[in-house]
């Protein structure tokens, strides 16, 4: 049975799945800091777009109290690095053996597909086993492209995405991967 906010009532406890990667999120988010802090790179998470149907006003000034979506939002960050514009997904599972395709909608595959073709870098970050992968954009269509799954195998991972390392600062130092794929030899 489903409750309002996405949770789920499992032998009697409720279980909330709202804010499921917010940990994962925040360690983007400050590895996106401190490359802006640094001038390395400008890359910021998007808004997903809202409507307002209903507000009220408090001493804080004006309150959401009904909004909806205006359109489907892309991909969660995107920005500019080494003149080039950026752009990726993150995702968290706690599926052991595959990333569910599920977890990306048809209109982000798409997006993906034309950020590919314009150029830019395009790439997924995903937090599986305790382990950050980041997969590029070419190799997951291709992936999709050869394959009638509806999940992408844990080996898939381990054959063709690179290991991102937790660090302090920058959390998730995922640049200097960025630099060896697609800044090889400049």
């Amino acid at each position: 049975m489903h409750y309002p906010y996405n949770q789920k009532l499992v032998n009697h406890k409720v279980i909330n799945y709202r804010n499921r990667g917010m940990d994962f999120e925040a360690l983007i988010n400050d590895t996106n800091e401190y490359y802006l802090e640094i001038n390395k790179a400008l890359i910021y998470k998007k808004p997903t777009p809202i409507g307002i149907s209903k507000a009220s006003y408090n001493a804080h000034g004006r309150v959401i109290n009904e909004g909806y979506f205006l359109a489907p939002s892309t991909l969660d960050y995107n920005g500019l690095y080494r003149k080039r514009y950026i752009e990726f997904e993150a995702k968290e599972t706690k599926a052991k053996t595959s990333f569910p395709l599920a977890n990306i909608h048809e209109h982000q595959i798409k997006h993906i597909y034309k950020v590919i073709e314009h150029g830019g870098i395009v790439f997924l970050l995903i937090k599986m086993n305790g382990i950050v992968f980041l997969l590029t954009g070419e190799d997951f269509i291709t992936f999709i492209k050869e394959n009638n799954r509806k999940s992408i195998p844990y080996s898939y991972f381990e054959q063709k995405a690179f290991i991102v390392k937790e660090k302090i600062r920058p959390a998730l130092d995922y640049l200097p991967i960025i630099d060896d794929i697609y800044f090889k030899g400049e």
